[in-house]
């Protein structure tokens, strides 16, 4: 069976990007006319997923509110002849299929994930997470479940980091290369605080089986009192195999303010309707812009 799934994690308090998420969830924050969460679907949808599963909790009701039909405000936007922003509104609500289940405690991200598993089911499913926000000519989702439909086995995605950055991620052993840019994992370590055992790190897009599920629900906390899915990884990892692909694309970590101030310039520069205004606007400020880069 192929990949028709995607686990959406969006049940953390975003402490990164306080006060903003205080009462705005950080899925919500806009990147130009559009939340962060958006592009994650976006992303899903432009590689085949079939259903959208997010994993919230109380309070992340916009969330779920977005996604939904608006009833008042398409009515408002065809009484008012703007047909264009009215597509547009109701396109998002038939972006996909949407379900959504609770976490009723942050436990990390492995318990999110296994908050999931009743719709998951034994299928093999996506995880993505929408603090990373890529850019792609192909879907970085589509990438793995493209190198999944060649092993059957569970894919993460993988980019190179400093070593000084290695504390923040997952960092990964590698047993061989299996062909370009493709690995065979040996083991993973939570966020090392020294001596990571490479400088390849996994980012936010997974594809993930039943046998990981199954994992997590016997793992105990592990690093910073979580359920990690790292853990749940290593073990399968030590039993089967697990991949791991340096996907092609470019990543923003829209989790963080430098992260997120950065996807907006790029993004701007990128949008054909506002692109030739904003390098006015960075002109304007003594920024140089060539080639749609500062």
């Amino acid at each position: 069976m192929g990949v028709r799934k995607a686990v959406l994690p969006v049940a953390g308090f975003g402490t990164r990007m306080l006060p903003a998420t205080k009462s705005v969830a950080k899925e919500m924050i806009t990147l130009i006319d559009r939340p962060l969460i958006h592009y994650a679907v976006l992303e899903a949808v432009e590689s085949g997923i079939e259903q959208i599963i997010f994993v919230t909790s109380a309070g992340k009701s916009e969330i779920e509110n977005y996604f939904d039909k608006s009833p008042n405000l398409e009515l408002a936007l065809e009484n008012s002849g703007k047909k264009e922003l009215l597509g547009e509104v109701r396109n998002i609500s038939d972006m996909c299929e949407f379900v959504s289940v609770r976490q009723k405690e942050q436990k990390g991200l492995g318990h999110a994930v296994y908050c999931a598993r009743d719709v998951v089911g034994d299928e093999p499913f996506a995880v993505i997470l929408p603090d990373d926000i890529m850019r792609y000519k192909t879907p970085v989702t589509k990438q793995l479940m493209d190198k999944y439909d060649e092993t059957r086995f569970p894919v993460v995605a993988l980019s190179k980091v400093e070593k000084k950055d290695a504390h923040k991620y997952g960092i990964i052993e590698i047993d061989k290369k299996v062909k370009d840019n493709f690995y065979k994992l040996k083991t993973m370590v939570e966020k090392p605080k020294t001596n990571p055992p490479s400088d390849m790190a996994i980012i936010g897009r997974y594809i993930l089986t039943k046998e990981i599920l199954d994992e997590i629900g016997s793992t105990k906390s592990g690093a910073l009192g979580e359920i990690q899915l790292t853990d749940a990884i290593n073990a399968v990892a030590s039993k089967n195999a697990v991949y791991g692909y340096e996907y092609e694309g470019r990543r923003f970590d829209c989790g963080n303010k430098t992260g997120y101030l950065e996807a907006v310039v790029n993004f701007a520069l990128e949008r054909d309707d506002i692109s030739e205004d904003f390098k006015q606007i960075l002109g304007k400020s003594g920024f140089k812009v060539s080639d749609g880069r500062l």
